[in-house]
């Protein structure tokens, strides 16, 4: 019987030792990853206010989220007393594991895939990231709290609103590909040689605002509106359970940043991958490591202390070495074949991590938004103008196919429907503001109100 297992379990790891690998990389790095993209963010947000951010822990305060990391784990964990035990312990584990799961359909570069070629890949990620809701729902619901209760209900209601707008989105990109593989999209994006937000920017536009929301980031946290609702449906929870939900949210935003780059902005392919005269961009993320890494060696003088100093040559180092890696498959023969896996990495991380600097960036600069102008900006903008551009994409789609256009001659079908999208979208803004000044000059004058 022991014989028996055995050969099973050394035949499945046989398969499945690539997969599961991948897995087990995912789960124990990111949680290190979702710790320093925070770190990140805060220093982003201090050099916007002009302070120097976290700086006491390790040099230049690098050693901040281990210290994070090992306050939560230690922190006393509080279940208040008229909670249901039972769901409190299992809704941040729900949300978490939710989250981690969506990743596993995710394709970073052509290699690097858990679930590979999954018909369904797209499908499989935005449904299992869907699922987090139920966490922060069960969440709220088991604290018995007022404010936990409310932050639930508005996360429940927000998701709700903008999954509509954000899955109308996809369908516009959906609609160039004909395929919910994840690696035949951006094949398809490779064989047009134009990346898919050039064709749909309505489309790419409707998910990057859907997304913000659907990840309860500013300006539409709602969910966990410190001004009015303590912190929202985590009010209760502290220590572990607490770092269970930042770590969902942050993984979130990995997922919709990943959505986003393989459906719009070309996954793992590099600028005008299919232009043979612009090869030359195949040496960009080594001048980048190499100027990175330039940029520390002339800093590294001016550190105030000699541990600092160490610290950005060692970094410096680093940079020289990944540069080194990039630059091989490139120039070397021999290594000609780790060219896609190690180049598309490098590309599809770049490309994410520019589009989670746009959440920070739009977390710094603009005000949280009043519940009600959320759900109007969700129903009566959003949703609105995603059906229409998935109307126009369509009928652009079938002229393309009329005068047998492909690639950049697309743009001939799809600027104009980009254009009547956007003049529909002014014609939505302007009916919503008359209907406004209706409402304010019928309402009686209320001087506390707004």
């Amino acid at each position: 019987m022991m014989n028996a297992i055995l050969q099973a379990t050394l035949e499945f790891l046989k398969l499945y030792w690539v997969p599961l690998l991948c897995g087990v990389a995912i789960v124990a790095i990111l949680p290190l990853i979702v710790g320093y993209i925070v770190l990140v963010e805060r220093k982003l947000m201090a050099d916007m206010q002009a302070r120097l951010g976290p700086m006491r822990v390790g040099p230049h305060g690098l050693l901040q989220p281990i210290a994070d990391a090992l306050k939560l784990l230690i922190k006393e964990d509080i279940i208040p007393d008229n909670a249901d035990r039972l769901v409190f312990w299992l809704a941040p584990v729900l949300s978490v594991g939710a989250a981690l799961l969506a990743l596993a359909g995710l394709a970073i570069g052509p290699a690097f895939q858990i679930a590979q070629d999954i018909n369904i890949g797209i499908l499989f990620v935005v449904g299992i990231s869907a699922l987090g809701i139920f966490g922060i729902v069960l969440g709220g619901w088991a604290s018995n709290s007022h404010y936990s209760l409310m932050g639930a209900l508005r996360s429940s209601a927000q998701l709700v609103s903008y999954e509509t707008a954000a899955g109308m989105a996809l369908v516009s990109a959906l609609l160039f590909t004909g395929t919910l593989n994840i690696k035949s999209i951006v094949e398809a994006q490779n064989k047009e040689g134009i990346w898919f937000v050039m064709l749909a920017p309505v489309a790419f536009f409707t998910y990057l605002v859907a997304s913000i929301a659907e990840t309860n980031r500013a300006p539409f946290d709602l969910p966990e509106a410190e001004s009015e609702l303590v912190a929202g449906y985590m009010t209760e929870f502290s220590g572990f359970r607490w770092s269970l939900y930042f770590l969902a949210e942050y993984t979130n935003m990995i997922v919709v940043a990943s959505v986003a780059t393989t459906l719009f902005l070309g996954g793992w392919l590099r600028p005008f991958a299919s232009v043979p005269w612009l090869n030359f961009l195949d040496f960009v993320p080594t001048l980048l490591m190499a100027g990175v890494g330039a940029y520390c060696i002339v800093r590294a003088p001016k550190q105030p202390t000699r541990v600092q100093q160490l610290f950005m040559l060692a970094v410096a180092g680093l940079c020289f070495v990944l540069g080194l890696v990039l630059l091989v498959p490139v120039l070397v023969l021999v290594a000609k074949p780790f060219y896609a896996g190690i180049h598309g990495g490098f590309w599809f991380i770049f490309k994410v991590s520019l589009y989670i600097y746009f959440f920070m960036w739009l977390r710094f600069t603009i005000p949280r938004y009043r519940f009600d102008q959320l759900m109007r900006l969700g129903w009566h903008f959003l949703i609105p103008l995603s059906i229409i551009n998935v109307l126009l994409v369509g009928v652009a789609l079938i002229a393309g196919a009329y005068f047998n256009l492909k690639g950049w001659g697309l743009l001939l079908v799809t600027t104009p429907a980009a254009v009547i999208a956007l003049v529909v979208a002014l014609l939505i803004l302007n009916a919503e503001k008359e209907r406004n000044a209706r409402q304010n000059q019928t309402a009686a004058s209320d001087f506390y109100a707004g």
